[in-house]
């Protein structure tokens, strides 16, 4: 890293370091804030009205999840999807696991591809297998992500 902006110290560590948090914090904000409309947006095309019954194939909670997925990342009971603490839980950890297996299969993470994955499943995003239902998907939770993502920008820089 070419430090030579940063101001030269005895301690130069210390120095690149303290320049360095502050952006590591912003990325770390900016990361959370996408993950956050990316959420909302998969939300409002799976249960916008937070119904309590099963979906078609069983799916339960604020994001449609199945048993299988529950069960993926909590001990919780998969009843307990319909309660919206629980289900916006359990689906950062499914968020946070996607996000991984993008990273790892080097496919960028974006508000597409992550929806991608939620409606047509890791593997066949990354084979680029993935049904033409789940590029559709993907691409209106890509929109709304940016709209929410938006609004809470300017909410934030409102206050």
């Amino acid at each position: 890293m070419n430090t030579s902006l940063a101001p030269k110290s005895r301690t130069g560590s210390r120095v690149v370091l303290a320049f360095l948090l502050p952006l590591a914090a912003l990325t770390s904000t900016a990361q959370a804030s996408i993950r956050w409309a990316t959420l909302e947006a998969i939300h409002h095309l799976e249960n916008p009205r937070n119904l309590t019954r099963p979906g078609p194939r069983g799916e339960l909670g604020a994001y449609q999840f199945r048993s299988s997925t529950w069960r993926m990342h909590t001990e919780i009971p998969f009843r307990q999807a319909i309660e919206r603490t629980a289900s916006d839980i359990v689906a950062v950890k499914h968020y946070d696991w996607i996000h991984r297996g993008l990273a790892r299969a080097g496919v960028p993470v974006t508000p597409y591809n992550i929806a991608l994955a939620w409606n047509g499943g890791l593997a066949a995003t990354i084979t680029g297998r993935a049904p033409a239902a789940a590029h559709e998907y993907a691409s209106r939770a890509a929109n709304l992500a940016v709209i929410f993502d938006q609004q809470t920008r300017q909410i934030a820089s409102a206050n």
